[in-house]
């Protein structure tokens, strides 16, 4: 939404509303006992039927979406075909946006009458706070300057780092280190298992602002349970780099609004399961916008095999994206560029003759055919060196690390 907004010189207001859940009605028969303080002295054996959803019911969030949304089908919007949180108003020359989160709103559009227009109804029919302009959504701080929306969360690093007692902790340059010190000592604080979850819990949030922190995570969260010396130690050294980028976030800068995306996957990249892993990432434009590192569900029997699988998953989110974006009245009219530097795949998608040696990648390959044959994405081959997702696969050098971040876009604001 910020970057179809920003291309199109649009505003995005900030809505929040008070007691969202409490707005919800009930179509299950629900009992309460007597709250405490008003109880009927006179039957105090005596239950309450809810009429209205109250906090703590497992039915109220979606309460609260089926009467939110229900409203504004009333005024006019219609549900996206693409997300259910984003709903669309189109009407004459009017296109209007809103993307709901619970109870915190964006609305965006190209008529700054019917937006002010639509908040004034919002608010008749909700108790809701209008925030001006976005400046903060769901933690990430949002600052505006000429052509360009920085994407940061400071506050809430500090926070992390708060709790891991390493505020003043010197930092690093790079989260991941390709070999293993022989002299590692237990921490103090991290390893603690319970300490250890919360921290990699909290810093999982933090990865929407900070995807060149998404493998280090992704590496570290799988041993949640019973973490070992080795986890605390690269632990430590992720929260010792983020110390040192602390002011670090996404640019979404004004440029065409044209989608390509990288693939690649590190094969049997797990040394305990030999799983490969996939990293993916998709640009609008020069602004990142999505971005996924994952290990892979089987083991893949070549490299080849697991490129396709990291490059089968891209091509799900891409078609997602193309989606997204014709919603927003901004189609793809060519076929989205997919870059991968694997030429074996490459060649395997776009070869039509079907081979019992690749018998292992049938449904992957006849998935990503079909979408090249409509049009809807394009396989492009690029050198190891310009692979930008290599950050999400495997531990890199600090200079091939510094690289790829530059890459990716991610930085300091300028005002920094």
């Amino acid at each position: 939404m910020l970057t179809i907004a920003l291309n199109q010189d649009w505003q995005v207001h900030q809505l929040d509303v008070a007691n969202a859940f409490l707005h919800g009605n009930l179509e299950e028969t629900v009992y309460m006992a007597q709250p405490r303080g008003f109880e009927d002295s006179t039957h105090p054996e005596y239950v309450c039927l809810l009429h209205k959803a109250i906090y703590g019911l497992k039915q109220a969030p979606r309460q609260w979406y089926n009467t939110f949304t229900s409203f504004l089908v009333s005024i006019g919007f219609y549900h996206s075909n693409a997300d259910p949180s984003l709903m669309i108003f189109k009407q004459n020359n009017t296109c209007l946006y809103l993307l709901m989160y619970v109870d915190d709103l964006l609305i965006t559009g190209n008529n700054h009458k019917d937006i002010s227009t639509v908040i004034d109804k919002l608010s008749q029919q909700f108790t809701m706070k209008h925030l001006g302009q976005v400046h903060e959504f769901l933690g990430i701080k949002i600052d505006r300057s000429t052509n360009t929306y920085f994407l940061s969360q400071r506050k809430y690093t500090e926070s992390i780092l708060h709790q891991a007692r390493l505020t003043n902790c010197k930092s690093l340059a790079n989260p991941n280190c390709t070999k293993l010190p022989s002299n590692l000592q237990e921490d103090p604080v991290l390893s603690d298992p319970t300490t250890y979850r919360r921290i990699i819990g909290s810093l999982q949030y933090l990865v929407l602002t900070r995807p060149n922190i998404a493998y280090s995570i992704n590496q570290l969260s799988q041993h949640m349970q019973q973490p070992l010396l080795q986890h605390t130690y690269l632990l430590k050294r992720l929260l010792r780099y983020i110390k040192g980028t602390i002011d670090y976030g996404i640019p979404i800068t004004k440029s065409n609004l044209v989608l390509h995306s990288f693939s690649d996957a590190d094969w049997a990249g797990d040394p305990d399961t030999r799983k490969s892993i996939s990293g993916y990432c998709s640009f609008l434009g020069t602004s990142l916008i999505s971005w996924t590192v994952k290990k892979q569900n089987t083991v893949a029997r070549s490299s080849t095999k697991s490129k396709y699988m990291a490059l089968a998953s891209l091509t799900v989110d891409v078609i997602w994206l193309r989606r997204l974006l014709e919603d927003f009245g901004t189609q793809q009219l060519q076929p989205t560029s997919m870059f991968c530097d694997n030429t074996s795949a490459i060649v395997l998608a776009n070869n039509h003759v079907f081979h019992a040696r690749t018998k292992h990648v049938e449904i992957d390959q006849k998935f990503i055919r079909d979408h090249i044959l409509q049009n809807h994405v394009q396989l492009l081959p690029l050198s190891t060196i310009d692979q930008t997702t290599d950050i999400f696969t495997k531990a890199l050098s600090t200079p091939r690390f510094i690289q790829l971040i530059n890459k990716l876009t991610i930085t300091a604001p300028p005002s920094v």
